[in-house]
């Protein structure tokens, strides 16, 4: 079931908000019960039969948890934990890289395996990586909280089970348990604002990411049909694929954030706007956050992070991004794209070491805020354009499309305009302004988090630790109030949303990862 669907928008979403509010008003417990449910029939809608995957993989992961709580020998503990973690990753491996693994293997040895009739499981990477986590915590005497509803409910939550945010157990079986505390509260204005975070999600899914993803998917087609993309092609494909992939995501997160609130969870914002990134350390702080704290704190931290010396450091940075793009998928474009931003970060933490070592020997200092605020902008335009060129390693098929690619986009091909006549001229004209308004909102208007700053709706919110990254005087006039101005304007957003979804509506990008 999609969030961007008439019958979870106006069947799904109502019943289970219906039945929430009426157990938490009348009831002192029944709410996780009646989300558990509700997440298990909104995951087993989509394939009944992976439903039961689901299911077994939840009471296996808490069996596993229960039995490393109650050893009192390490080994045994160890022993345990290991025996989880080397199920969950193998299951993963079976449904995700089987046939990449075949596909390989036929290549070097020469040898004719068949590919398996497979069909990779929705999220399957996120709740790998969920129990992943409880099951490391447990072992370390972290979790205190073993019921079975709250653990299933964790693991299947459907805002985020299908594409996350990738929540922590510590973030959201707590609030569980105090779901009922939201009647002591006017209930409405957790469904208020939840709603109007799912409207500016939902906007930014059908409205824009929808919009683009044609034109976008036909350029990326072309290579593999035999024409060389031209330099305006082969940028007007990337640059899209740029703005589609974070509207897409980002509108996913928010939808998922806002319903979640609806019901009176918070859940940890996944992105802070990464355009406006000014290196590219900046940018994987502002990037699926939920996925770098998970990267971080179960394997860069236990690599020895950046503890034993620079080398180690750098080396544990690309081992982990090597991993990080092969989780997102089993393709060696994705291993090249970890491979990629691992050396982007490995320069980038260089220079800031080399800078701060001989700044003081250079005596180089700029006290003029007009160039500071130069530099800055010419810091987040070449930032662009690295995570532009990423992109594309991300989105492309094979190595083929890769290098066409490339070649268009530093004019190799020698052809400026026009590939096949993809486009007439005002189509061109028009999907220019379209793409121009996009790069407008990432890059000056404040993002969701930060428009909804003051409403407390964010789970360890950055923007009230780090402040806004867009303009003050902006943010401040498009600040989210109780007002009939934001509500008719929310209003259009919702219109044209709704109007927009059509019969079959379009999946995620994340729903294959």
């Amino acid at each position: 079931m999609l969030f961007n669907s008439y019958l979870f928008l106006f069947v799904y979403l109502p019943v289970a908000l219906i039945g929430s509010y009426f157990l938490i008003y009348y009831f002192k417990s029944g709410v996780t019960p009646w989300l558990l449910i509700f997440s298990l029939i909104f995951y087993g809608w989509w394939n009944p039969n992976y439903l039961l995957l689901l299911m077994a993989s939840i009471s296996f992961n808490y069996l596993i948890s229960k039995l490393i709580s109650r050893s009192e020998y390490l080994f045994y503990r160890k022993s345990f934990l290991i025996l989880g973690i080397v199920c969950n990753l193998g299951a993963l491996f079976y449904f995700k890289y089987m046939n990449f693994f075949i596909q390989n293997f036929n290549v070097v040895a020469n040898t004719h395996f068949n590919y398996l009739n497979i069909i990779l499981p929705l999220g399957i990477s996120f709740f790998t990586f969920t129990q992943i986590a409880y099951l490391v915590d447990t072992y370390q005497g972290k979790v205190k909280e073993f019921n079975f509803i709250n653990y299933s409910l964790f693991v299947t939550y459907f805002p985020h089970l299908i594409a996350g945010p990738i929540i922590h157990h510590s973030d959201v079986m707590p609030q569980f348990k105090k779901i009922v505390a939201i009647k002591q509260f006017p209930i409405m204005r957790y469904f208020i604002i939840g709603l109007s975070i799912f409207i500016i999600g939902l906007f930014k899914k059908v409205c824009l990411a929808d919009t683009i993803a044609p034109k976008v998917n036909y350029i990326f087609d072309l290579p593999g049909k035999g024409y060389d993309l031209s330099f305006v092609d082969a940028w007007i494909g990337a640059i899209g694929y740029t703005l589609q992939l974070y509207f897409d995501f980002s509108g996913y997160s928010e939808m998922a954030i806002g319903l979640s609130y609806m019901i009176g969870i918070k859940l940890p914002v996944n992105f802070n706007s990464p355009y406006k990134a000014i290196n590219i350390i900046d940018f994987w702080r502002r990037w699926h956050m939920s996925l770098s704290r998970f990267f971080r704190d179960y394997l860069y931290i236990p690599l020895g992070g950046g503890r034993r010396g620079a080398f180690r450091k750098y080396l544990n940075l690309f081992i982990v991004m090597i991993i990080v793009g092969f989780w997102h998928g089993a393709g060696w474009t994705f291993i090249l794209w970890g491979t990629y931003h691992g050396s982007l970060l490995i320069l980038n933490h260089g220079w800031h070491a080399f800078k701060n070592k001989f700044s003081n020997s250079f005596h180089f200092k700029i006290n003029s805020k007009t160039t500071s605020q130069i530099l800055r902008y010419l810091s987040i335009t070449f930032t662009f354009f690295l995570v532009v060129l990423g992109w594309v390693l991300f989105r492309a098929d094979n190595f083929g499309t890769v290098e066409n690619f490339y070649k268009g986009m530093f004019h190799i091909h020698h052809h400026f305009f026009g590939t096949a006549g993809l486009l007439t001229l005002l189509n061109y004209i028009f999907f220019g302004l379209f793409l121009l308004a996009g790069l407008t909102i990432c890059a000056i208007l404040p993002n969701t988090i930060e428009i909804m700053k003051n409403t407390n709706a964010i789970l360890d919110n950055p923007i009230k630790e780090s402040g806004s990254s867009a303009s003050g005087a902006i943010t401040n006039k498009l600040l989210w109030t109780p007002s009939i101005w934001y509500g008719f304007s929310l209003g259009i957003l919702a219109y044209f949303s709704i109007t927009t979804i059509s019969q079959t509506p379009s999946t995620f990008l994340y729903f294959n990862f």
